[in-house]
């Protein structure tokens, strides 16, 4: 099924609006021959019979086409653009919904701008190319129809010189309607681009100021603007081209008309109401002709517009439920890894982990930058898939249970907090829609969170921005604690979630990780080794395999990977080994714990 069939199957629910429209475009187009069929007797009646009693008939009449025809036109213009509209709107939709459903492998091969494109202005060439596309190319050809049943009628061979205009133009119109396709691709290419560099130019903007790098986003800008402008003026100049070309083949044909009936009624071959009346039909003809032309410009677009978006629609999501997959009851006994490789593309990143975590059990999972410590915890909800081994949740293969039971029990705090420009309250209640307030409310003081919210303007109505902007480090990630103490997940996932903290905050945050982690099976990714002396375990990651594994005092006892790392990272601060509490008061101090 090729893209346009696929839209009509988007329009099938809403036929008996769309034959309504017909009957209306047909109605329209009837009347529109009407008029000009009611040319011949009114001039006739005038200059010939002078015949006062018919003349005020065909005047009547012909006031009544146009009234029955503005009526019509009425009723044919809401049923086509509710139709369009809402065909639109339904695709939007089914856009998004699907974009939530594929894996997060896709979104980063695709810029957030580029998809934010394709849901906007994709979808909106595509509404074009429905309301008004579809619309003109009904009606037009209708009305083109009955004029050509009117200058057939008048003069047959003179309709015959008339219509040589429409095969003449067959070829010029598909050539310019293939390099339109080929330029409203490169538009809406060029839309998507923009559309990342001022996502990426507004959401980093203290990053661009703090750089200096005002001027070279504006370039970056200008540049994709010029490339913007010169594809549209592109599609303008064929637009223009194609427009002029018709202009060219109508005159050269209204000449021939005039040549040739002029002499007919000069010789007494035929009326002058006659000649008029197919001259008239001629030239409406010559309207819809014309805008169907221009039509093919709109269709285009939408083409190239669908095929864009109906690329997305059939991307298969990689991480999706098995057909027998069930439902995972709750967890209690933890979570176990069996020879687990993972890599991203032909990039190892996991060889062959073998780990068991207890229920209840604290594991932190530490290592040097790019080991694959986030790499691992993102295998749990399946985020990504394992490519060898498996995973097991008290006993079931992840893979074989559905996605919503699994993500129900997990929940995560990252060092990216994402928040959303609502309230307090609901980002709070995010993933949890169903708990009371007094729930949401103990949360919060669970979190640490409830003394800063209760000072806010509003409290827990108060909108807090853009990713949470007008909070602090430290207060975002108090309610992404309140958010995952809400959910109550038996599976805590803590990704780096102090690392970005004051020492100040970090404390109030550690204190808020306490009540988190109470009960929970919790796997913990901390830069800062200080912070994970408190779990029940360690292990340390390099070239993809567990290195080490132990507690705290063990694995410095042991000398080596973890104690590399942890006085390579402390040795500014004059650490003395075995002295570790001396060590991390001097830390706390200087606020890096």
């Amino acid at each position: 099924m090729n893209n346009y069939q696929r839209l009509i199957t988007h329009a099938k629910p809403y036929w008996w609006r769309l034959l309504t429209a017909m009957i209306s475009m047909g109605v329209v187009a009837a009347s529109t021959a009407a008029i000009a069929f009611l040319i011949k007797p009114m001039l006739d009646q005038i200059f010939l019979e002078k015949d006062v009693e018919k003349i005020y008939l065909i005047s009547a009449l012909v006031v009544g086409a146009f009234i029955i025809k503005a009526i019509f036109y009425l009723n044919q213009a809401y049923q086509m653009s509710y139709v369009g509209q809402t065909i639109v709107n339904n695709l939007r939709v089914d856009l998004y919904r699907h974009l939530q459903t594929l894996s997060m492998s896709f979104f980063h091969r695709n810029p957030t701008g580029v998809l934010t494109s394709r849901i906007t202005n994709d979808v909106n060439m595509i509404q074009h190319a429905v309301s008004e596309g579809i619309t003109a190319m009904i009606m037009d050809t209708f009305t083109a129809i009955g004029l050509m049943f009117v200058i057939f009628y008048r003069d047959w061979k003179l309709a015959l010189v008339g219509i040589i205009i429409i095969p003449m133009a067959a070829y010029p119109l598909y050539y310019f309607g293939r390099k339109l396709r080929t330029l409203s691709k490169k538009v809406q290419i060029n839309m998507g681009s923009l559309t990342t560099i001022l996502q990426e130019t507004f959401q980093g903007v203290r990053i661009v100021k703090a750089f200096n790098m005002e001027e070279h986003e504006n370039k970056r800008l200008i540049s994709e603007c010029d490339k913007l402008l010169s594809n549209r003026i592109k599609v303008v100049v064929v637009r223009a081209i194609s427009s002029s070309f018709m202009e060219i083949l109508a005159g050269i044909c209204i000449a021939g008309i005039i040549l040739y009936g002029g002499v007919a009624v000069v010789k007494g071959l035929s009326t002058p109401g006659s000649f008029v009346s197919f001259l008239t039909a001629l030239i409406l003809l010559y309207d819809p002709i014309k805008r169907l032309s221009r039509l093919n410009v709109t269709i285009q677009q939408g083409f190239a517009a669908a095929d864009r978006v109906f690329v997305i629609l059939d991307e298969e999501p990689e991480i999706k439920d098995a057909d027998s997959a069930k439902v995972l009851p709750p967890i209690t006994n933890g979570v176990e890894f069996k020879n687990v490789h993972f890599g991203y593309g032909q990039e190892k990143v996991l060889k062959g982990i073998n780990l068991t975590v207890k229920g209840g059990e604290a594991l932190a999972i530490v290592g040097a930058s790019g080991v694959g410590k986030t790499t691992l915890v993102n295998l749990i909800p399946r985020f990504y898939d394992v490519q060898e081994g498996a995973i097991l949740i008290d006993g079931y293969d992840i893979r074989d249970v559905t996605l919503k039971s699994l993500r129900a029990q997990i929940s995560i705090v990252s060092q990216v907090i994402v928040l959303f420009d609502d309230t307090v309250f609901n980002n709070i209640a995010y993933g949890s829609l169903d708990k009371s307030k007094e729930e949401i409310v103990a949360a919060a003081k669970a979190a640490y969170a409830y003394d800063f919210i209760k000072d806010l303007p509003e409290g827990f109505d108060t909108r807090i921005g853009e990713r949470g902007v007008r909070l602090s480090g430290g207060e975002r990630q108090r309610l992404a604690m309140a958010r995952a103490i809400l959910k109550d997940a038996p599976v805590l996932i803590l990704d780096e979630a102090t690392s970005s903290l004051d020492a100040e905050s970090e404390l109030i945050v550690q204190k808020a990780l306490l009540n988190l982690m109470q009960g929970r099976t919790t796997f913990v990714i901390a830069h800062r080794l200080s912070t994970v002396r408190n779990v029940n375990r360690i292990i340390v990651l390099g070239d993809g395999q567990i290195i080490e594994e132990g507690t705290h005092e063990q694995l410095l006892a042991s000398g080596g990977e973890y104690r590399r790392l942890y006085e390579m990272q402390f040795r500014e601060y004059g650490r003395v080994p075995g002295d570790d509490s001396a060590f991390e008061t001097k830390l706390a101090k200087t606020g890096n714990i």
